[in-house]
């Protein structure tokens, strides 16, 4: 297996964004997987190592990176050295950086294959949102995965609550990162850009419209994102598959830092299970 770890993609005026790629040697096109983190997520939390590993064996092409704005730094990308660039992400920015892998992907650059299959997307907890609706807009996606998904990113921003208003008066919120402890700021430019992109922002509405192949993968046990959720994103497309983990949690099993060198069970039933679905 060759994997090329922490590659650089810049872009003129945008911040670059750190990637890793799993594969094979082979002469044949390959598939490619791009695998997108989640809020306060990055691409080297926990098992995330041990899910590419199992992709490129598989006979994957496996990629995953960093957005942009996650709080990472080229130099530092695993937690958020960077919590001012954190505090500028939002939703429209995460779809421009993976539409920019896609584009590094699609133009043959050097750290990828040079003949490919086909491309598809895996997104985890709030990357799942974002997947699903680049799948619905982008025709160079041909399948697409979402794993402990959230259904509605607008139901999070709780409009209308003294929370809400809060945040609309000083202009930023904070919360607060259970493992490292640090306070995560998001400006109120999150809420805007939404309201400013909210039709295709909007979950459901992608879902509905999606035209490819889709799994749903949720855990029975998830205290983060609720089942509901996926049954939600199931009933918006009747004719996606829906994998329940009986007993899984958020993160499958996972946690950070992640020592073990095999996969957490549920993480591993949720790799085969969508394995399965790409091939």
């Amino acid at each position: 297996m060759i994997l090329k770890k922490n590659k650089i993609l810049p872009s003129e005026n945008k911040k670059p964004i750190l990637y890793d790629v799993y594969c094979n040697e082979t002469e044949n096109p390959q598939p490619v997987v791009i695998f997108c983190h989640g809020y306060k997520g990055f691409k080297d939390w926990g098992a995330w190592h041990l899910v590419a590993e199992a992709f490129a064996n598989a006979g994957f092409c496996f990629v995953k990176f960093n957005f942009s704005h996650n709080g990472g730094t080229v130099e530092q990308p695993i937690d958020f050295p960077d919590l001012e660039a954190f505090a500028e992400n939002n939703f429209s920015l995460e779809l421009d950086d993976l539409d920019r892998v896609l584009k590094e992907i699609e133009g043959g650059g050097e750290n990828f294959p040079k003949q490919i299959s086909t491309i598809s997307l895996i997104g985890h907890s709030r990357g799942g949102g974002i997947v699903l609706i680049k799948a619905e807009e982008d025709a160079r996606i041909s399948k697409v995965v979402t794993w402990a998904s959230v259904c509605d990113f607008k139901a999070r921003f709780q409009e209308g609550t003294a929370a809400f208003e809060s945040w609309k008066e000083t202009g930023v919120t904070y919360v607060e990162n259970g493992r490292t402890k640090q306070r995560m700021p998001n400006k109120f430019q999150f809420y805007e850009d939404f309201k400013a992109n909210e039709k295709r922002l909007t979950i459901s509405r992608a879902v509905k419209n999606l035209k490819i192949p889709q799994l749903i993968v949720h855990g029975s046990e998830d205290p983060t994102v609720s089942v509901t959720e996926a049954k939600a994103i199931h009933s918006w497309n009747p004719q996606s598959e829906l994998a329940i983990i009986d007993g899984a949690d958020h993160v499958f099993g996972a946690k950070h830092p992640f020592g073990e060198n095999t996969l957490p069970n549920d993480l591993k039933k949720a790799v085969e299970k969508t394995i399965a679905f790409l091939k």
